[in-house]
């Protein structure tokens, strides 16, 4: 009975083991997470040739820096309107005020209109040295899978984006140049020298400094001396224009200096008392500009990196110094510090330290 009981143990058990070691066999193997069954490539025939490597995927643009974009174009708009408007509103007569925060309102619009039907196309599109090509007449081809370059290889923004970031760059650029003009020129004269300013200065300025292809054409040598051919004419001669120090203000300075002194002086002047009419105006006009400003600066790094932080930092300190100096200086000559003198140092400061 016992030697019987044996065999039987003895046999069941063989028959265990078998059954597993069979199971192990043909069971499906299962990758760790997810429980699919693992798929294991065929062996290559001998003397097959290899797989050829597969292509980089296309970048897509981070949603960070897409948002970063948006927010900035929003600053610089926070700029012009009514920052700028502001600014140079309450520096003029009460008589002139509604006339100068009137035309920063159309200009902008006028402007940012001529950017979408021939602007954009002009200034960063690949054409010769000075001009851009026709490519994006009417923003023709742009659609939200449209992506533009950054400074960073294989990093991309919608163009979208850029095309409405550049746009605000263009209107305030633009306005800038009214203060020079307050209370001395007719409206109709003033829209019409935009026009023509901005299609003949403001436009091939931009592509000369500011268009290349981007740092994802450059592979080697010759890709980078391709590349840096078919950019602008001063980009090519190793220009370097972070946020509009010249295409922005060197350029409507200029056109600011030169316009105020074929028109004259204002009737009046020097006859008679010209003073701000509400520094109320300016104080709140500069501070604006101030809070805008970090968009300027910051988003023309075209993404939210270590550079923006860099610029956003510089902007604060820079600005908030050019302040205290202008205010110190006043205190020193004239006596006393006035709102006038923070304001200016204010703008003075955001001017200066943009690069």
């Amino acid at each position: 009975m016992l030697n019987w009981m044996k065999r039987l143990v003895a046999a069941g058990a063989m028959a265990l083991a078998v059954t597993t070691t069979t199971g192990a066999l043909v069971s499906p193997a299962y990758a760790a997470d997810d429980k699919k069954p693992a798929v294991t490539a065929p062996a290559a025939a001998p003397g097959a040739p290899a797989a050829a490597p597969s292509a980089d995927p296309a970048p897509t643009p981070n949603k960070a820096d897409t948002t970063w974009m948006m927010v900035s174009t929003a600053l610089v708009m926070l700029m012009t309107l009514p920052g700028l408007a502001l600014f140079y509103g309450g520096l003029t007569r009460s008589k002139n005020v509604l006339s100068v925060l009137m035309q920063c309102m159309v200009v902008f619009s006028l402007v940012a209109v001529l950017w979408a039907i021939y602007g954009y196309s002009f200034a960063f599109t690949e054409g010769n040295a000075f001009f851009g090509g026709l490519d994006r007449l009417f923003l023709s081809g742009l659609t939200p899978e449209s992506n533009a370059a950054t400074f960073s290889k294989g990093i991309v923004i919608p163009e979208l984006s850029f095309m409405a970031f550049q746009a605000t760059f263009a209107c305030i650029t633009c306005c800038l140049i009214i203060g020079a003009f307050a209370e001395r020129a007719k409206f109709s004269a003033i829209l019409l020298f935009m026009i023509i300013w901005f299609t003949f200065s403001y436009l091939p300025i931009a592509h000369m400094v500011w268009f290349w292809a981007g740092p994802d054409a450059i592979k080697d040598a010759a890709s980078l001396e391709a590349v840096t051919a078919s950019a602008g004419w001063l980009w090519q001669k190793g220009m370097l224009d972070f946020a509009g120090g010249t295409v922005v203000h060197i350029n409507a300075a200029i056109a600011g200096l030169v316009g105020s002194y074929v028109i004259g002086k204002r009737i009046g002047y020097g006859k008679e008392a010209m003073k701000p009419h509400n520094l109320a105006y300016t104080m709140v006009g500069a501070s604006l500009l101030w809070f805008g400003w970090f968009g300027f600066n910051a988003g023309s790094a075209l993404e939210a990196n270590g550079s923006a932080v860099l610029a956003l930092v510089t902007t604060l300190l820079a600005t908030a110094a050019a302040v205290l100096g202008w205010t110190i200086a006043e205190w020193m000559t004239k006596g006393k510090p006035s709102m006038l003198g923070a304001a200016s140092g204010c703008v003075a400061g955001l001017v200066a330290i943009t690069p």
